[in-house]
């Protein structure tokens, strides 16, 4: 099958409705998704008459209504085409009212007790702006999901609402230079890190299956250190499977373009081109899917916890976000001159301020356990927001709130030096990989997201900051008597307000956290200290008048995340209590009594046992302090339990418990290191991270 042919064959998209819709129906669907108007049932009826049609010429039995709730994965139910007929056979019907609505239990997914048990309702509503498609056999519906009572339960809705929401006052400005514009939408382009190991290695750790990262393991005589993975040679088992990968996403109508071997060893990279948030969002939930599920055919196991091994590089998601017109133009396109782009300099005020102003909900929107981590690592930004301009973009500013022209710097030609290879113009602005908001020539690379997120929570605050600060822009400029000088004015004004956020340095050194506090900013090392920064007044206000969450869902979403980091932490901790209990100490015993026995022998024989007795020694004492920090875990861990209060317990644990973690691994690291090969109960990580081969 050819490319055209094969990109987007399994999705029921624009060119497949224009074929099987009628016209007037066609056109009915496309004006209420540009007007942002409710489908008539009517309608509807025949879309989903024209989905079941082909969907069973594809091979499908079975539709579901496919939703993100606050799990972090997808969540489907199928249901089949087949309605029984009076002569006891069955038709294949699928009706608009199907189409439209579903009804998942809402008390059963994470609700942060909006929904008790016995209050099980609860409703997906069809989501047509993101295209329907096929996977295994079923017909997949991208839908919304809320409460019974009307609360939001996912991260589909508060999305679409932000995309809206940035429209609006987007258009709002836009209007002022005098464009007609109907529309904008936010786009993104997130890369996905992830590791592939072979499944026999993962199959033999119980800390991978449970909690998808490596709970004990000392490191590799080999590691990342020679620099030779990255964008090295991809071995050829990978490059089989990232081509079934490649397939199987082109179906899906996924735009994977870039795919790579990362930093670490066994560590790989794919990237899409851009798309509509909502759209981009469901096609990175597909691809974790994929990559996992593939994965599986050619017996690895694709890893993509933020850090599944200490001391290697831990794996992000770069969310590259942008706002294009509905005429196309791209608003954050600096053009050749920027220092003359007004309306590129009241764009880029706008998410300067925004960033600035709600620094803490960026930082939110990436905390999770996993993510603790990674982030202040070498291969992640640190804790602390803050923004990368770049040398042109912030020298004009800097010339704005100077009031003096800029100085551009001529663009030059990049000599390498060998005339036989071409000249090309060197950039005005490096970049820079320690920054955790980053301007990239024509959009913000958003550096902090861990690699399992989805990438709808970012984007939701993305878009409402930016709204919020356009909004402001909007309130001030519509009176102005002088537009243009009205604007230079706002971007000056902004500029000086909102300059500590921007820092174009080394983010990883210690003079960058004494300088981030001395300018005021904030660093939230952890989970636990940045959630409940969500439910300030300041960002409860934001939310409310944008419509994007009520208080009660803020205080949902909020209990919602803060448990999800007790649990998380909780089971790794139980994980290890077993792995130490069932498997080290008793390797590590049988290893004692195995050098015990043959320092005796040795003795015997009239020879000195001098190195076995005292590796014997070492372990003995290394097995007493694991034993000490295994029971001190393990006291942590009930305790734990006890605490009522949600952001104690959370903090408890972040404290306490991940402390007894540390020092219990310290100990069974190093018996691991001292431990002979045969008798270690589990794969080392030379043995996990070097287990794919050609």
């Amino acid at each position: 099958m050819v490319m055209s042919d094969l990109f987007g064959s399994l999705v029921f998209n624009d060119t497949v409705m224009q074929e099987r819709l009628p016209k007037y129906t066609y056109k009915e669907l496309k004006s209420c998704i540009a007007n942002d108007t409710p489908i008539s049932l009517t309608c509807a009826t025949v879309i989903a008459n024209a989905m079941k049609d082909w969907a069973i010429e594809k091979g499908c039995t079975h539709y579901t209504h496919w939703f993100q709730p606050m799990t972090g994965i997808t969540a489907e139910k199928h249901d089949a085409f087949i309605q029984p007929t009076a002569d006891g056979k069955v038709i294949m019907e699928f009706s608009g009212k199907e189409l439209i609505k579903g009804e998942p239990d809402a008390s059963s997914f994470p609700n942060g007790g909006i929904r008790a048990t016995f209050e099980a309702r609860g409703y997906t509503a069809w989501d047509p702006t993101s295209y329907a498609f096929i996977k295994d056999g079923t017909l997949c519906i991208p839908t919304a999901f809320v409460s019974y009572t009307g609360e939001v339960l996912d991260k589909k809705t508060p999305l679409l609402k932000s995309m809206k929401a940035l429209s609006k006052t987007a258009c709002r400005i836009l209007k002022l230079f005098g464009k007609d514009v109907s529309n904008v939408t936010t786009t993104v382009g997130p890369e996905q890190e992830y590791f592939l190991i072979d499944k026999s290695v993962y199959e033999k750790r119980k800390d991978l299956i449970y909690t998808g990262r490596t709970l004990y393991g000392a490191p590799a005589p080999k590691g990342q250190e020679l620099e030779d993975h990255y964008f090295g040679t991809i071995k050829q088992r990978v490059v089989k499977y990232m081509a079934d990968l490649d397939t199987e996403l082109w179906k899906l109508g996924v735009l994977a373009k870039t795919k790579h071997n990362e930093v670490a060893p066994a560590q790989h990279e794919l990237a899409p081109i851009f798309s509509q948030s909502n759209v981009s969002s469901d096609a990175n939930q597909l691809t974790m899917e994929m990559m996992k599920k593939i994965a599986s055919r050619h017996g690895m196991v694709c890893l993509l916890h933020e850090k599944p091994f200490e001391g290697v590089n831990g794996s992000g998601k770069h969310n590259n976000w942008s706002m294009s017109t509905d005429k196309g133009e791209n608003l954050l396109e600096p053009g050749d001159t920027p220092e003359d782009n007004a309306q590129f300099l009241l764009f880029l005020a706008a998410v300067i301020k925004a960033v600035d102003d709600y620094q803490d909900l960026l930082r939110v929107s990436v905390a999770s356990a996993g993510n603790d981590h990674r982030l202040g690592a070498n291969e992640a930004p640190p804790a602390i927001v803050s923004m990368f301009l770049g040398e042109e973009l912030d020298g004009i500013l800097t010339a704005i709130a100077e009031d003096r022209t800029y100085s551009k710097r001529a663009k030059c030609e990049y000599e390498i030096g060998v005339s036989s290879l071409p000249k090309f113009t060197k950039d005005t602005t490096d970049r820079n990989r320690t920054s955790p908001f980053a301007f990239t020539g024509n959009k913000f690379e958003f550096r902090m997201l861990g690699s399992t997120f989805s990438i709808a929570g970012p984007n939701i605050i993305l878009n409402t900051i930016v709204a919020e600060s356009l909004d402001q822009f909007a309130d001030e400029l519509e009176g102005a008597s002088d537009f243009m000088a009205a604007v230079k004015a706002l971007v000056k004004k902004t500029f000086i307000a909102h300059k500590k956020i921007i820092f174009n340095g080394n983010g990883y050194s210690d003079e960058w956290v004494k300088e981030a506090k001395k300018r005021g900013l904030l660093n939230l090392q952890s989970t636990p200290e940045a959630i409940p920064y969500f439910k300030s007044a300041k960002n409860i206000a934001l939310f409310e008048k944008h419509g994007i969450f009520s208080a009660l869902e803020v205080e949902s979403r909020t209990e919602i995340l803060l448990e999800n980091y007790a649990k998380v932490v909780n089971i790794e901790a139980l994980t290890m209590i077993d792995m130490a209990n069932k498997q080290i100490l008793p390797a590590v015993t049988t290893y004692i009594k195995e050098l015990a026995k043959t320092a005796l022998a040795t003795k015997e024989l009239g020879f000195e046992a001098t190195a076995q007795t005292a590796i014997a020694k070492k372990l003995t004492k290394l097995c007493q302090d694991a034993a000490k920090s295994l029971e001190e875990l393990s006291t942590k861990v009930h305790k734990a339990e006890t605490i009522a209060d949600i952001e104690k317990k959370a903090m408890f644990y972040r404290t306490d418990v991940i402390t007894a973690m540390d020092k219990l691994r310290a100990a069974a690291d190093e018996m691991e290191v001292n431990t002979a090969d045969k008798y270690w109960p589990f794969p080392t990580y030379g043995a996990i991270l070097f287990s794919v081969k050609d």
